[in-house]
């Protein structure tokens, strides 16, 4: 016998579909889709083969009730055995709140459509693609938070520039991490609705790790300092040497040297080197590898003039025992990379993806290199 297509198969259709592009239909107002089901009736000879089957699934039918928004065709087969029956031939679900309440989602549909078209006050009725973007995660908060969220975007829409801390909103329950844990929702939000890059709020001066080589340059005899990069570009000294280092231990271990600051910069960290002024030429040493490369490359490209240690075909191949795999190569162009760098970059690919970690090579054999011994 053919398949019987039963209310549950139509309902679980309709949860799929609902799934899938619920929230395009609320991003975007869509109410005039269509569900449409064919239910396959059997034949009389299907019917004949299993009656009681045929039965129940008509009385499964007939069962449905008007509001469960499935509208049902029916049709009269003039069966020469069993004799005229009517059989339910096709179930369709006309429009989005149908399809929600056949998937047993009325209430979440509800919800979600509410919330976006309060969204849609602040952010303007060509912001579907983004309140679609971000459907999910605005259905995904309780009701203070959404209320929270309606009222920061309220405020930063009034607000463009305030260059507030985000401790000074004035929203009640706003705080730095509900900001920070929602920002890509924030921000996408309030740009759809104002075209404006950023929240125009005042952000903290990250910290920036550094050591003083030089007594002489040191901040009133602190030599290991950990303080906002924007005092560090402020601050009064001016090395004749600058290193810049991935790894942190390294700048832990570095000695004195004459007139030198050493930098921690690796990861992220390279961008804020570049807001240094005393800091616009440096010896950057990186772990041997794709990424360390990678970081270098990122050093120059933002301006600063970086000469590489330690990162050359003699280091790589002096220490081959040490080497180690990078699961995760960066597969990134570097285009402001040296022939040299690039040709050990090559070998490191060409070799399987291996990496040589900074703190692997004898400190000796670095601080000659580096200059530093």
């Amino acid at each position: 016998m053919t398949t019987l297509v039963t209310p549950a198969d139509v309902r679980a259709r309709a949860k799929k579909l609902f799934d899938r592009d619920a929230r395009t239909w609320a991003a975007e107002q869509q109410t005039d889709v269509v569900l449409d089901v064919p239910l396959r009736p059997p034949t009389e000879r299907e019917a004949l083969s299993d009656l009681d089957r045929v039965r129940q699934w008509v009385d499964g039918w007939r069962g449905v009730s008007e509001d469960s928004g499935i509208e049902l065709e029916w049709a009269v087969r003039g069966w020469s055995r069993i004799g005229s029956q009517e059989v339910p031939v096709r179930a369709v679900l006309r429009g989005s709140d149908s399809i929600a309440r056949a998937a047993g989602e009325a209430e979440g549909w509800r919800l979600l459509v509410a919330r976006l078209d309060a969204l849609r006050g602040l952010t303007g009725s060509d912001s579907g693609s983004v309140l679609r973007a971000h459907a999910r995660a605005v259905a995904d908060l309780d009701r203070a938070d959404f209320d929270r969220l309606v009222d920061v975007l309220a405020w930063l829409r009034e607000n463009p520039e305030s260059s507030r801390l985000i401790r000074e909103l004035p929203i009640r329950g706003i705080h730095t991490k509900w900001i920070e844990s929602r920002r890509g929702l924030v921000e996408a939000l309030h740009r759809a609705g104002t075209g404006a890059p950023g929240l125009g709020l005042r952000e903290p001066s990250p910290l920036m790790r550094i050591r003083i080589l030089d007594p002489s340059l040191s901040f009133q005899g602190l030599t290991d300092v950990s303080a906002p990069v924007d005092d560090l570009a402020a601050s009064p000294i001016r090395p004749e040497r600058v290193f810049v280092f991935e790894n942190l231990a390294t700048l832990l271990a570095m000695p004195d040297v004459p007139r030198a600051v050493a930098v921690h910069g690796g990861g992220h960290r390279v961008d804020l080197v570049t807001r240094l002024p005393w800091a616009q030429a440096v010896t950057y040493w990186g772990d041997l590898d794709s990424h360390g490369f990678a970081i270098l490359n990122r050093l120059r490209a933002r301006g600063v003039h970086a000469t590489s240690a330690l990162m050359d075909m003699d280091t790589l191949f002096d220490h081959r025992d040490l080497w180690g795999i990078d699961p995760d190569p960066n597969v990134g162009v570097f285009e402001r990379l040296t022939t040299d760098e690039r040709t050990t970059l090559q070998s490191i690919s060409a070799e399987g993806n291996i990496r040589l970690e900074q703190e692997r090579i004898p400190w000796s054999y670095a601080l000659a290199r580096l200059g530093a011994s």
